[in-house]
């Protein structure tokens, strides 16, 4: 029987894919999306619907597909949609993100977003069971692929959400650009005042002009080494 926990007191109730476990990157990434305007939006790589179940606890307004490859995951985010009675607000179509031309038409989403794995292959050593090893790597989806998809999906004017290593920050730029998602806002993710960044929060604009604004850092810990306000804010607590 899956095993359900409620995200916040009176949020969401969640149950997590193997290989796709709940992680910090997600949860903020969520909150760093913009949502006014939207309507339909698109999970890249789904999981097992984390993003998704976050996006449509903001937003009544707005209805989620999220895009998993892996049957098994998908099916997991099928079952947190119906657990939080979601299904007319989100579905989970099972497929490969290379292959979006062939799943739906030219800019059908306002928004899409993406927790993508964060090294390219030959980066490092990686685990034997393939499963795990397309959640950590860039083995069945690359970033030039991940952004031909969003600017594909995106109409013009839609946003592409992302979160990624600060150190392939210009690898992230360049494949935007290459694909019409101009980058618009930046922001940092830091452990505390004065740490080097773990994570690049990014939105790019389809056909958007030329213009970057980096915003304050997030930090997760404050002067004294506690949770920071913000950070509370964000998971609710």
């Amino acid at each position: 029987m899956t095993e359900f926990t409620e995200l916040w007191p009176g949020g969401p109730r969640y149950a997590q894919a193997e290989h796709f476990p709940l992680g910090t990157d997600s949860v903020l990434l969520a909150d760093f999306v913009p949502l006014a305007g939207a309507r339909r939006g698109v999970d890249l790589g789904c999981g097992g619907g984390i993003l998704t179940l976050l996006l449509l606890a903001r937003s009544e307004k707005l209805h989620m597909t999220g895009l998993e490859i892996l049957s098994a995951a998908a099916e997991r985010a099928e079952e947190n949609l119906r657990e939080n009675m979601l299904e007319e607000r989100g579905g989970i179509v099972c497929g490969d993100i290379r292959g979006v031309r062939a799943l739906f038409e030219a800019g059908s989403f306002d928004l899409a977003v993406a927790n993508p794995p964060f090294f390219s292959l030959g980066s490092g050593a990686l685990p034997r069971d393939p499963s795990r090893a397309a959640a950590r790597a860039e083995g069945s989806c690359t970033l030039d692929e991940l952004c031909a998809a969003a600017a594909w999906l995106c109409r013009t004017g839609g946003r592409f959400c992302l979160v990624h290593r600060p150190e392939r920050l210009s690898e992230v730029f360049v494949a935007m650009s290459a694909h019409g998602l101009e980058p618009k806002r930046l922001r940092f993710v830091c452990a505390r005042a004065g740490a080097a960044p773990s994570l690049a929060l990014i939105e790019g604009r389809r056909g958007g002009a030329p213009g970057l604004a980096v915003e304050p850092a997030l930090l997760l810990e404050d002067e004294n080494g506690a949770e920071s306000a913000e950070l509370r804010r964000i998971y609710h607590r």
